[in-house]
């Protein structure tokens, strides 16, 4: 009956990890936070909700994402486009700085964006096709490694580099700002940011609901099979390459919505939170809770927007060696991540129980 409960509690832990978590972002941490660290605390969930689909394309099918910052980018701006219109309506509806940089003039291509549902759709369905070309461009011609993972991060880089210089078109090097509404939602009521603060939450929830399914699934059998023997594989009829374009797709579209939410959460997007840096960051963030688990780079990504906000604060010039110093320890002595510490005590706590017990042996009797 022991193992039995065992093999079943194993079964739905992560199920009871995600609810767990849901309980502490949904109920306790609005409870307990003021709006000021609550907003912040939206702001990770925006990291995590990305750090989970990097967990999808590197943890499980293990391909070094480092551009997921492009991503984020596009559901960031493409978000960040719509509430300026929404802010613009003082200077007849075109951004500030197109008409102090630009001829004044709304470009065609921004148009769409005063519609809600056009946005929403373009936060899906660019980051989906820009990684479905990408992904059978360079999965179909064998590219992996470290190839792969330059190939992303340049990508990246010349996406932050492509905002900076197109001043007139995405506000250079200050971005989208003075952001006032939230569909239709006043940003500066906190009522309206504590909504905003839930979407946040709920999407990362969705998100880990997805992907534990995802993993359940024949797809993510075949993802783990693909990242540890592709040819196998390849030689079983399977075409490795549409696997791993599936998963990147889903990748690039959870780090699109979470880029997306984090705009009216921080009030602004700028070249800076897309850059290389922060892919890194992301990256970082999968690698510190256990980027192969299903709750470690949600968990990891908490983390590091904690430790960040929390080091940034205490020690405003030595944060980031401290943080640096973090990872270091996790990686020399937690290589998997802090999702792997619970279940190693587990273990542990399971062998001492299980071991048998040495038994005394009797002593000689000494003749008399």
């Amino acid at each position: 009956m022991n193992g039995r409960a065992g093999q079943l509690l194993k079964a739905s832990a992560p199920l009871l990890g995600i609810a767990a978590l849901a309980l502490l972002l949904l109920v306790v941490a609005p409870a307990v936070l003021t709006q000021f660290r609550l907003n912040n605390l939206g702001k990770y969930c925006c990291y995590a909700i990305a750090a989970v689909g990097i967990g999808i394309a590197w943890g499980r099918g293990g391909m070094l994402v480092l551009g997921q910052g492009l991503f984020f980018g596009i559901g960031a701006y493409a978000m960040g486009m719509h509430l300026k219109l929404e802010a613009s309506e003082a200077t007849g509806g075109v951004p500030d700085f197109m008409l102090n940089f630009g001829s004044g003039a709304l470009p065609a291509w921004w148009e769409p964006f005063r519609s809600g549902p056009f946005t929403i759709l373009a936060i899906v369905v660019l980051p989906a096709v820009l990684a479905g070309l990408l992904g059978f461009a360079v999965f179909k011609r064998r590219i992996k490694g470290a190839y792969f993972a330059i190939l992303s991060q340049a990508l990246t880089v010349a996406f932050a580099a492509l905002l900076v210089s197109q001043i007139k078109y995405t506000g250079g090097q200050t971005g989208l700002n003075s952001l006032r509404s939230f569909f239709g939602y006043n940003l500066y009521d906190p009522a309206n940011k504590q909504m905003i603060y839930f979407i946040s939450a709920g999407l990362l929830i969705a998100a880990l609901l997805v992907t534990y399914q995802l993993y359940r699934s024949r797809f993510g059998e075949l993802l783990v099979a693909v990242r540890d023997a592709e040819e196998r594989v390849r030689f079983l009829g399977h075409d490795p390459a549409n696997i791993k374009v599936v998963a990147f797709v889903a990748a690039a579209v959870m780090a699109s919505i979470g880029g997306a939410m984090f705009v009216p959460l921080a009030g602004l997007i700028n070249p800076r939170e897309v850059n290389a840096l922060a892919s890194i960051m992301l990256i970082a963030g999968a690698a510190l809770g256990g980027r192969a688990s299903l709750l470690g780079p949600a968990i990891g990504a908490l983390a590091v927007g904690f430790g960040r906000t929390y080091l940034s604060e205490s020690f405003p010039e030595q944060w980031t060696y401290f943080l640096g110093a973090m990872f270091i320890l996790v990686i020399l002595f937690i290589p998997n991540g802090l999702a792997s510490v619970i279940p190693r005590l587990w273990a542990r706590r399971r062998e001492r129980e299980t071991a048998p017990v040495p038994t005394q042996q009797p002593e000689p009797e000494v003749a008399a």
